[in-house]
């Protein structure tokens, strides 16, 4: 039933506006900079794991319950492959939570999937612009770019993130490039 309702709200919400608004998401900021050192200091990718798992689990706390619902049943929609779907979970979300940079990462990365990789660095370029330091957004960025062919480009977003969590699977992508392309 709960399914029902949110399936609903996913395709009515955007249309009709929202009585209330959306209020400040968490501030998890000194949270995640602690969790980024952490991770540079990894021993090893298993320690890396679970402290980007915490990272995951602070930028996914939405801003209240409604915003919660529609980003919930985003991820579980993506995780059942209905790409359509999912992206109008993250479509109601960004329009009722537009600061929360979760729902831009995450509607990113369903275009991603899709291979409308346009789509998701426009996407991706807004989460960045509200939390410079998501790592996962900046990873999704620089594969973004890569699978554009932008390889110059990609590899410095790439070399951003790399900073950040030297960890990133995404360091398999790495290639050397030219210090004059960069």
């Amino acid at each position: 039933m709960k399914h029902l309702i949110l399936n609903v709200l996913c395709l009515v919400a955007p249309l009709a506006g929202h009585a209330e608004t959306c209020p400040p998401a968490k501030d998890v900021t000194s949270d995640i900079a602690m969790l980024l050192n952490d991770v540079r200091d990894a021993p090893d990718e298993r320690s890396a794991a679970a402290i980007s798992n915490k990272m995951w689990q602070l930028w996914t706390i939405a801003p209240d319950a409604l915003a919660q619902d529609y980003l919930d049943n985003g991820m579980t929609r993506r995780s059942q492959f209905d790409f359509a779907g999912a992206e109008a979970a993250f479509t109601a979300l960004i329009e009722y939570c537009p600061n929360y940079a979760e729902g831009w990462n995450q509607r990113a990365f369903v275009n991603f999937l899709r291979e409308d990789y346009p789509k998701a660095l426009v996407d991706l370029d807004k989460a960045l612009e509200l939390n410079p330091v998501h790592v996962a957004a900046l990873s999704g960025k620089a594969l973004t770019l890569l699978f554009m062919g932008e390889e110059a480009q990609g590899q410095k977003v790439l070399r951003e993130a790399l900073a950040l969590n030297p960890w990133l699977s995404e360091r398999a992508y790495l290639r050397d490039v030219p210090r004059d392309d960069l």
